[in-house]
């Protein structure tokens, strides 16, 4: 997730915080850096609606989809985009490594709590992993609002690093803390050359009232 930098409160970083996250964001799979992106074919399901068509990836602001369906286009774009996102190759200097980062031990069954300071979030880690992530967003023009990621299951890759395949994702108003939708999400990968590749997306969420399923299927993966 990107988020914006703001000024810097005057708050002394902790050299344990900062390791402490170094070693889980270097223990997060990521593709490699001379990663160039794929093609693949895609359909998607929605409640049992499908439609289907080309993929090609090679950043997250490279994406094209081609699907019948504008609206679905439209979704499935910024998932593969939010995918591009958390896996393309960056530095942990490039991301929250820019910013003072300290940490509290409280207990937390997701492990230690560490503050990402001017960026408005904290994580949780545990056992080299990022468990849990706590961001409030404010868009000039809109209602600020914040979201809520728990990390509830993860892959071990062939190159021994930790990838997500299991979160839920609840967003909420951090003014009067309502709760506006909840998202999960269930991941399998593929792995093609040295690159593991999305294979399938699952997301149950509540939307108008109902509870919609939305399924992703990648084939025939190609390397650019």
């Amino acid at each position: 997730m990107e988020h914006h930098k703001q000024e810097q409160p005057t708050v002394a970083d902790d050299p344990k915080a900062r390791e402490l996250l170094r070693k889980a964001f270097e223990q997060t799979a990521r593709w490699q850096k001379d990663f160039k992106g794929f093609t693949a074919d895609l359909t998607v399901n929605i409640n049992g609606k499908e439609t289907s068509g080309p993929v090609m990836v090679k950043g997250p602001r490279e994406v094209t989809v081609q699907l019948g369906d504008a609206d679905v286009q439209k979704w499935a774009q910024e998932q593969l985009g939010m995918i591009a996102v958390h896996r393309g190759p960056r530095s942990f200097e490039q991301s929250d490594g820019q910013y003072v980062l300290t940490m509290e031990e409280d207990g937390h069954p997701f492990g230690t709590k560490l503050i990402i300071h001017g960026s408005n979030s904290f994580y949780r880690i545990k056992d080299n992993r990022i468990t849990q992530i706590n961001r409030r967003m404010a868009h000039p023009g809109r209602a600020p609002f914040a979201f809520t990621i728990n990390v509830e299951d993860s892959a071990v890759t062939q190159d021994g690093k930790n990838l997500t395949t299991r979160y839920t994702v609840y967003y909420y108003s951090p003014t009067d803390g309502k709760l506006n939708n909840v998202e999960s999400f269930t991941d399998t990968h593929v792995r093609v050359g040295a690159s593991d590749l999305p294979a399938t997306r699952r997301i149950i969420a509540f939307e108008n009232g109902d509870v919609v399923v939305k399924n992703l299927t990648f084939k025939n993966h190609k390397l650019l």
